[in-house]
């Protein structure tokens, strides 16, 4: 417990709950960490190792997504410690979703996150009887925006790469990229720069890593992926297979980790030869390693910048779904295409000014935000 008031400070955590359901063996966390700007909104993740702490900094990272996006939500993140391909999987949901229930939507609204996709929020909405409110990224059959099926936050990635290779006068069309995760976001955030001209060189999941100096075949893999998910890896041909976690070592213009946190570290940093890298994950790199890479040259857009595409989608919907109205997906490819650029832009132009890291320049922006919020609340004093 010690551990835990530790990590709180001025911004939050402002409530962290804990729960279990015996009869099906459920175990969850809640964290709200700070609603100066709106109720907490976060996705759910559903993992066997998912700890408190991995909650906390996911609630936090929203904490500060939300405010870079200018969108007047908080922070939060929901969390169950189970297999989601455990066979009782939708009874420990709900189980999880009735120990929450209070909440819900007054202080948070669930959200998509690994093992936790549009069925899953489906099944939210039908516990709580029907109430629409509850969820975002729900399936397109329940009036939802199923953001992972549209593959947002790749395409947020995607359009950031784009702004970050203008600022270095890197041309994306022929730029060689690696991707580091086949899933919602490293698959879409391939395909959408296979679009705009970017040769995918290296690509990984969990069951591998392929290498190809000329280019994989994207549309091919992707059609793999849809047959046999993280196994793609292993049935693509034409390809050379590379130990897993070499895909962050190539000398390519683009990395992009887009699978799990804390991928670059001390013990791997130097190895680093890209000349950008785009987090499409949360906090990949870790704080020290940012400031190794920033000396080195190297240009890196933080996370909760470049993949706040699923988020500008959300809040977008959350309106749509309170006004019991079908948003048009063209409408929110537009919406992340703008606010993306925008946000992407001010952050480079300014951490450029100021000779100051990107990630210093965008936590300024959000906090700064987010402090105006309380102080206009009344939660903190006025600075004089």
């Amino acid at each position: 417990m010690e551990e835990v008031f530790e990590w709180m400070d001025e911004w939050g955590p402002e409530k962290i709950l804990i729960v279990h359901d015996a009869k099906t063996k459920m175990k969850g966390m809640l964290v709200i960490d700070n609603t100066a700007r709106g109720m907490g909104k976060g996705g759910c993740r559903m993992a066997p190792d998912v700890t408190l702490w991995d909650c906390f900094r996911l609630a936090r990272t929203m904490t500060w997504k939300w405010a870079m996006a200018d969108i007047f939500l908080g922070g939060a993140k929901a969390a169950i410690v189970a297999d989601p391909n455990d066979p009782n999987k939708e009874e420990i949901i709900r189980a999880y979703i009735r120990a929450i229930k209070k909440f819900l939507p007054d202080e948070y609204v669930f959200g998509n996150d690994m093992g936790f996709a549009e069925r899953e929020e489906a099944i939210v909405i039908d516990e709580c009887g029907g109430d629409m409110r509850v969820a975002v990224g729900t399936p397109g059959e329940l009036g939802g925006l199923p953001y992972d099926e549209l593959g947002l936050t790749g395409y947020g990635v995607a359009e950031a790469t784009e702004v970050g290779a203008e600022h270095l006068g890197m041309n994306l069309k022929g730029a060689t990229a690696s991707i580091q995760g086949l899933g919602a976001v490293g698959s879409f955030t391939a395909k959408f720069l296979h679009e705009k001209g970017s040769t995918i060189i290296a690509i990984s999941s969990v069951e591998g890593a392929l290498y190809e100096p000329n280019g994989l075949d994207i549309e091919r893999l992707l059609q793999l992926k849809e047959e046999f998910g993280d196994n793609a890896v292993k049935e693509y041909r034409g390809a050379n297979s590379i130990p897993l976690g070499d895909e962050l070592k190539l000398d390519v213009d683009i990395l992009i980790p887009a699978a799990k946190g804390d991928v670059i570290t001390k013990e791997n940093v130097e190895a680093v030869k890209a000349k950008m890298i785009v987090e499409g994950a949360n906090f990949p790199v870790t704080p020290e390693c940012r400031e190794i890479l920033y000396k080195r040259g190297i240009l890196s857009i933080p996370d909760f910048v470049a993949n706040a595409g699923a988020v500008m989608g959300a809040g977008k919907s959350m309106f749509y779904r309170y006004a019991c109205e079908r948003l048009d997906p063209a409408e929110v490819y537009a919406s992340i295409k703008s606010k993306m650029k925008s946000n992407v832009a001010i952050v480079l132009n300014e951490a450029k000014r100021t000779n100051k890291l990107p990630s210093s320049v965008a936590l300024d922006i959000a906090q700064e935000r987010v402090r105006k919020a309380m102080e206009l609340k009344g939660r903190v004093p006025k600075r004089s």
